[in-house]
């Protein structure tokens, strides 16, 4: 054989093809997997903040429609009912089926996710909750109710506190009072709904007329994902008020 080709033979023999080997390979894996480890984290956060503005914004729709149906209806609707299929319970108002039920999306006209009861939805696929005052007689769910009882005599009598310490059931008691004279409270259950609630959710869901707000807390123990809003009885007032509703 030709020095020359015996050259060439040699150094092709000694020729390995490049690549990664196994150890390579399953490094390169790792790498991948903490990155997207870190990269899922963030990621489930903003779908959740993404959940919580959605469903803060029905909230305020809500109290928008509200505030349309009080001026347009004189009083505030009933709650629905889960037999109701989104229309206030009773029709016409008065005295309502229930004080606390769920928001009257049929009633108030809105174009939101439902149920198939007919029930609103939150972002996390919960029923949205609404419950009314029934102070003064019944007054803000009967019609011309807050005219005749006059602005000077209207008391709404809901309260919202900032924790769970120290609300008697009837008023915050020693906690911190954020308002105690609303009409409406709109409630969100959160992410959480389905799950038992801490001390501070459980005050939202028992009945009472005090609830609970703060900022969301993964407190073990005493979790808080609520979205708690409601309406100011100043602005139902002053906007019935300028609709020439109430003197």
């Amino acid at each position: 054989m030709p020095f020359f080709h015996w050259t060439i033979s040699m150094k092709m023999c000694r020729f390995k093809p490049s690549g990664f080997t196994l150890i390579e390979l399953a490094l390169v894996l790792v790498v991948v997997a903490l990155l997207m480890g870190g990269l899922l984290v963030p990621l489930s956060m903003q779908i959740e903040q993404q959940k919580t503005r959605e469903t803060l914004k029905a909230m305020e729709e809500i109290k928008e429609a509200l505030i349309g149906y009080s001026v347009a209806n004189d009083r505030l609707p009933c709650p629905a009912t889960v037999a109701s299929n989104g229309a206030e319970a009773p029709v016409g108002g008065g005295v309502c089926t229930q004080t606390e039920g769920f928001v009257p999306v049929q009633t108030l006209g809105l174009s939101l996710p439902v149920d198939t009861q007919g029930l609103l939805l939150d972002s996390w696929g919960n029923r949205i909750r609404y419950r009314v005052t029934d102070s003064n007689t019944n007054a803000f769910t009967t019609t011309n109710g807050m005219k005749t009882a006059t602005m000077s005599t209207l008391s709404p009598d809901l309260h919202v506190c900032a924790s769970n310490v120290g609300i008697t059931g009837v008023t915050c008691g020693t906690a911190l009072s954020l308002v105690n004279t609303a009409p409406v409270l709109i409630l969100s259950q959160g992410k959480n709904w389905a799950s038992v609630p801490s001390i501070d959710e459980a005050a939202n869901i028992n009945g009472d007329i005090v609830f609970v707000s703060h900022t969301l807390s993964d407190a073990v123990g005493n979790e808080f994902d609520d979205l708690v809003t409601w309406l100011s009885p100043n602005i139902l007032f002053n906007r019935m008020v300028a609709a020439g509703r109430l003197p």
